[in-house]
């Protein structure tokens, strides 16, 4: 019972590596940030592979994921000179300027920018001036008939 209570937690850890990269990888722009978010899935797949091979004590979990750190420091290495050569192109690492790398039969992404915001001029309270005093009677500072 030991063995399953700690697989599932190295499983929901894993699940939670993979879903953080997953929405890191959907919400940003920016490659670099998107490729660490891919590399946190890949490590949250591989955190998942490890716990189930220990779970059935079998290794190829382990060799798998022996593979996949092979893997990823290749990829790493590409996609740190892809992502150079395309800021060497571009000067931005954004994902939306890059359109001609689409394919010719879709549509341009179109950023649509968020609306103003309604300017509202409220006054906000403000603490009182060091060494004046607020103006508040004695009275409503000292005494209070709850706490």
């Amino acid at each position: 019972m030991n063995e399953i209570a700690l697989a599932n937690n190295y499983l929901v850890v894993g699940a939670l590596l993979f879903g953080i990269g997953l929405v890191g990888f959907l919400s940003r722009r920016n490659m670099i940030v998107m490729f660490l978010a891919a590399e946190m899935m890949l490590q949250g797949v591989s955190l998942s592979l490890v716990a189930w091979g220990r779970l059935y004590n079998d290794f190829g979990g382990q060799m798998l994921v022996l593979f996949i750190i092979a893997v990823a420091a290749c990829e790493a290495a590409i996609a740190l000179a892809l992502i150079l050569m395309l800021y060497y192109r571009n000067g931005s690492l954004d994902i939306a300027l890059w359109q001609q790398l689409r394919e010719d039969n879709l549509p341009p992404y179109v950023d649509h920018e968020l609306p103003e915001l309604p300017d509202d001029r409220r006054e906000w309270p403000r603490l009182a001036p060091a060494g004046r005093d607020p103006g508040i009677p004695r009275e409503k500072t000292d005494y209070r008939r709850h706490v």
